[in-house]
């Protein structure tokens, strides 16, 4: 990736007032508004009208939240440390148990394309429940499908389901036939994955890892598709020759450009233009980690979770805090590449 010319946005954004007291795991935006559902380690679901500034609902729960997703703009799951995946309605304040992992649940989608809720979980399997269903979890279970390893990170594009695990393992599903993965990798990056999101378009998935690397993969075996894939280095300090490399926690697609933001452990965010391996913007840099990071369904607001994911253990840190940036057209359009002049 080319990252000459890429311009600093100043000012952090819009802070949000009440943010978690510990940890936030996840933060999205809905597809239906600029509502945003937060979950965090100080084992809250909270719900914010980002463009108000105001904190609409609390969940608490009896241990950390590790994810959390909307499933309307009326109702939400969350993903425990306590095994517990929870349906959290905003409306009157009430939850319910949805079902159970035999660990902590670490992650949660929503899948519109088959109306189930998807869970990975550090108990290396990934389950589907029918949030329809009634009389308890048994009702809801779809189906428990086993993995090679403890479950970080999962990605839905239409009825494609892409779960990235311990071990550097990934596994593509057709959640319309679950029984088998459609295709078993690995990941190409050398060290652990920290997170996948699928491209907008459905063609493959941006997969990152602990050691500053972002790969870019391709759903079509083929081989002129394949020869398509590579790597890039980002989230990276070199000071008197010695290079410090940070974790790259978070992903998120532009939904009209598809453009990425990526987020490290070293305080930045930076926009990707992936067809064109280019760095388009970096903003400037965040008092604490990038933990996590979320587009609003028009691509007009990015929330920015600036939060200590304990990369170097347990020592004083900034507050955890919540910003909402408005994004200008020219920190995420492609920027077309330019003709080469007539001879």
């Amino acid at each position: 990736m080319s990252a000459a010319a890429a311009p600093a946005a100043m000012g952090s954004g819009k802070e949000l007032a009440n943010p978690p007291t510990d940890g936030i795991s996840n933060l999205r935006f809905s597809n239906h508004s600029n509502n945003l559902l937060v979950s965090s380690w100080d084992k809250t679901v909270r719900l914010y009208d980002a463009d108000a500034n105001v904190l609409k609902g609390e969940f608490v729960h009896p241990g950390p939240v590790l994810d959390c997703c909307f499933h309307d703009d009326s109702s939400g799951f969350s993903a425990g440390a306590d095994h517990t995946v929870r349906r959290l309605v905003f409306s009157s304040d009430k939850e319910d148990v949805l079902g159970r992992h035999d660990g902590p649940v670490r992650c949660v989608e929503y899948s519109y394309a088959a109306g189930q809720v998807i869970t990975g979980s550090w108990d290396k399997t990934v389950k589907c429940w029918d949030p329809r269903g009634v009389s308890g979890p048994e009702r809801t279970l779809v189906g428990t499908y086993s993995q090679p390893e403890r479950v970080y990170s999962l990605s839905l594009v239409g009825n494609r389901l892409v779960v990235a695990t311990a071990g550097r393992h990934v596994n593509i599903y057709d959640l319309r036939n679950m029984s088998q993965p459609e295709q078993k990798r690995d990941s190409s990056l050398k060290y652990q994955t920290r997170c996948v999101r699928c491209f907008p378009n459905g063609t493959g998935y941006a997969l990152s890892s602990v050691e500053g690397r972002v790969s870019m993969e391709f759903f079509d075996l083929s081989e002129a598709a394949q020869s398509k894939k590579y790597a890039f280095k980002c989230h990276r300090k070199s000071e008197a020759g010695r290079d410090t490399v940070y974790p790259v926690n978070a992903i998120a697609f532009h939904p009209i450009y598809g453009t990425f933001a990526t987020g490290g452990c070293d305080g930045f965010v930076n926009v990707w233009d992936g067809i064109n391996k280019k760095r388009l913007y970096q903003y400037s840099k965040y008092a604490s980690s990038i933990a996590a990071l979320s587009f609003s369904k028009d691509g007009h607001l990015l929330a920015v979770a600036s939060s200590y994911t304990y990369e170097e253990g347990e020592k004083s840190h900034e507050p955890d805090a919540i910003f909402i940036r408005t994004v200008n057209e020219v920190e995420v359009k492609p920027k077309p590449k330019a003709l080469a002049a007539p001879q």
